[in-house]
């Protein structure tokens, strides 16, 4: 009999310690790591595959984003001419800070930078939006280098129309990448992520202005024409909207789970287009 409750208390102990061993396990920083790259990755095919799942809505959005950028082409050339009127005006720091923080390697630093801090702090939360950071702008780099290659569009810098293309680069050719616009994407994702992490729409609006800088910087400097920066704009929105979504199943913790963040609704009427943001 002693020999019985020696040997029932040795069980429990040995199942209790490889329990607490198992626990321990989970959360070290390598386990988090891994566990977090494998999201990122899972996040970049989950919103390349989510056409394939879209319904009546998301189609719509994408008919309001294509007439958009469409009615869009139709004035680039006269609202390049209107950007003339104040090119020299912009401050030099204005557009220099758009160029560098739009800039990939910079990009992935301040991204990497969240999810590094999120991950030694032991922070669910920020660890969460680094991961949303990295994934979202994998997914929207990658995708704005194949088809900046495939459109060919000119840049305003080429001296070129808007209407003219190089389409089908296997190698890039200067000046004929012109559409989509990377340094939009990669710039506004980070302030859309970023902006999930607060309640106050003041706030969200200040980051989304911030966000809005290299955009509209490039179009100064001659990069781009503001098509591209409009629709760069809204498909950074899709993209951290479907990664967030796909991570809602992967981590307990979530910014502000308020469920409001930035929406838009494009409106067409003969000679007119309008563009309501709520937030």
């Amino acid at each position: 009999m002693q020999s019985f409750k020696f040997l029932f208390l040795l069980l429990i102990t040995v199942q209790l310690n490889g329990q607490e061993l198992k626990i321990k396990k989970e959360k070290t920083l390598w386990n988090n790591f891994t566990y977090d790259m494998g999201n990122v990755f899972g996040g970049v095919g989950h919103s390349y595959s989510r056409p394939f799942h879209w319904k009546g809505k998301d189609w719509s959005h994408l008919g309001y984003l294509t007439a958009g950028t469409a009615f869009l082409f139709t004035v680039d050339d006269e609202m390049d001419n209107w950007v003339d009127g104040f090119r020299e005006d912009v401050p030099s720091f204005l557009v220099s800070y758009g160029n560098e923080y739009g800039n990939p390697q910079n990009n992935y630093m301040v991204t990497g930078g969240v999810y590094l801090a999120g991950l030694f702090t032991k922070n669910e939360k920020l660890r969460r939006t680094g991961v949303l950071l990295i994934s979202s702008a994998t997914a929207i780099g990658f995708l704005q280098q194949v088809s900046a290659r495939m459109i060919g569009r000119a840049r305003p810098k080429s001296g070129d129309p808007s209407s003219v293309y190089d389409p089908f680069q296997i190698a890039r050719k200067k000046n004929y990448d012109s559409f989509p616009s990377g340094h939009t994407m990669l710039a506004f994702t980070n302030a859309y992520a970023i902006a999930k992490q607060f309640k106050s729409p003041w706030i969200k609006a200040g980051i989304y202005t911030v966000g809005m800088i290299p955009g509209f910087a490039r179009i100064v400097d001659n990069f781009h024409w503001v098509s591209d920066v409009a629709f760069s704009t809204v498909l950074s929105i899709f993209i951290v909207e479907s990664i967030d979504k796909y991570l809602d199943k992967k981590y307990d913790q979530k910014y502000n789970n308020t469920g409001k963040d930035l929406s838009w609704n494009l409106s067409l009427a003969p000679n007119t287009v309008g563009l309501v943001i709520q937030f």
